[in-house]
């Protein structure tokens, strides 16, 4: 079956905080947007109770509720969805390729948004009961079906304690496993305090999930005690995992740069090692994941991705001028001897602009172009015609330097 092609500017692969904040941000640039999520809009942020660290929501907000707002806000400023999953993806060259089953979208900057899936304990049998057999990573989803039961979670970080207390709101007892020493957690003190005060909550330390029993369904969890090694049989009616995460970049490997992980690594402007791809929110190698930090990495990708396009288009229509005569000023506004010289270009503009294109690049604001010159040196004139590079000057810029350039 041929794949019909469809033609973006920007294609976001991910749906969540990161996402569509970047989709926010390209939408508002007036960039054509696509966001392709294969699962929920709003990503894992919509499996949190309650969030009450987001700047703005002095309350606190349902991860369903702030995502459905971003949502909302990105479809304001026309960006597009479509609820697939990513089959491959091409960065090589100007057109970036994106392909899903049925339609093949080229773009001409990606954001890789893609954030992460639960990770899991490695332990035996726990293929045989993931998600609908008893084991879950969704507090919200499936606490009301715990109702007057006993439920176990595994995982001492804020996730697990600030789910676990919510858990208690409906099972009569929440039993934890703790890999570390007792009341040593990775949580924040305020919930390790008021987990450790919660009635509901019971902690066994030092252990790690060794195997997962039960019939048709989960029934019992075996910890192993790590110092001890002993086992110890737990009687549960379901078990909730909240041990991190993995990140879904499988398809960019051998693409982009990532640590051993596999999480992608990139540069304060969100800029991975690939020209025009970005990546943004917990897909990325750092060190907080939050929705808050998520949304500031998304910002960050979105107005990264309008200036690569933005220098793209300048290069093309203006530096390589359609193969004619082009004249490339590298200044710098901050640098004195740089302003001093724009008179000069000024001049030789309007003396010379039936010959020659002269561009003047700010390279405080435009690296991106000075970097695709291959220049990092200010004040620098470049010539170039029939799309290549053919003199650089970067001494004595003057009216007679510039007038050599005729010959």
């Amino acid at each position: 079956m041929e794949k019909k092609t469809e033609q973006y500017d920007v294609v976001i692969i991910g749906g969540g905080a990161a996402g569509l904040t970047a989709g926010i941000y390209c939408g508002r640039a007036r960039l054509k947007t696509l966001i392709l999520e294969k699962s929920l809009v709003g990503g894992l942020a919509t499996y949190t109770n309650e969030i009450e660290n987001y700047p703005g929501f002095p309350e606190g907000a349902t991860g369903t509720e702030l995502m459905g707002l971003f949502h909302k806000q990105a479809k304001k400023f026309g960006v597009d969805f479509k609820m697939t999953d990513v089959k491959s993806v091409s960065v090589d060259g100007d057109v970036k390729i994106v392909e899903t089953f049925r339609i093949r979208y080229e773009c001409k900057a990606i954001i890789i948004a893609s954030g992460g899936k639960p990770r899991l304990t490695g332990a035996q049998n726990e293929d045989k009961y993931l998600y609908d057999k008893g084991i879950s990573f969704c507090a919200t989803c499936d606490a009301a079906s715990n109702t007057g039961k006993t439920v176990m979670v595994v995982g001492s970080g804020d996730a697990a304690i600030e789910e676990g207390m919510f858990l208690t709101k409906f099972a009569d007892r929440v039993i934890v496993s703790v890999m570390h020493e007792h009341g040593k957690m990775d949580c924040n003190e305020i919930a390790k305090t008021e987990a450790l005060e919660n009635p509901k909550m019971e902690f066994i330390w030092n252990t790690v999930v060794h195997s997962f029993e039960g019939e048709e369904r989960l029934d019992t969890v075996v910890l192993r005690n790590v110092k001890t090694n002993e086992l110890h049989k737990v009687l549960v009616d379901s078990c909730f995992l909240f041990i991190g995460y993995v990140p879904n970049t499988e398809i960019f490997t051998g693409m982009i740069d990532m640590n051993r992980n596999g999480y992608i690594r990139i540069n304060d402007r969100m800029e991975t090692n690939v020209p025009g791809v970005f990546a943004a929110g917990d897909v990325c190698d750092k060190f907080l994941k939050q929705v808050a930090t998520a949304v500031g990495d998304g910002a960050i990708a979105g107005y990264g991705a309008e200036k690569y396009i933005s220098e793209c288009e300048v290069y093309e229509n203006q530096i390589l001028n359609h193969g004619k005569p082009s004249v490339v000023y590298l200044w710098n506004a901050t640098d004195a001897a740089c302003r001093e010289l724009l008179p000069v270009m000024e001049a030789f503009e309007q003396a010379h602009s039936t010959e020659f294109r002269v561009t003047k690049v700010d390279v405080y604001k435009s690296p991106g172009l000075a970097a695709r010159l291959g220049i990092d040196t200010v004040p620098a004139i470049a010539y170039v015609t029939e799309g290549k590079i053919r003199r650089v000057i970067t001494e004595n810029i003057n009216e007679a330097s510039l007038a050599s350039l005729l010959s």
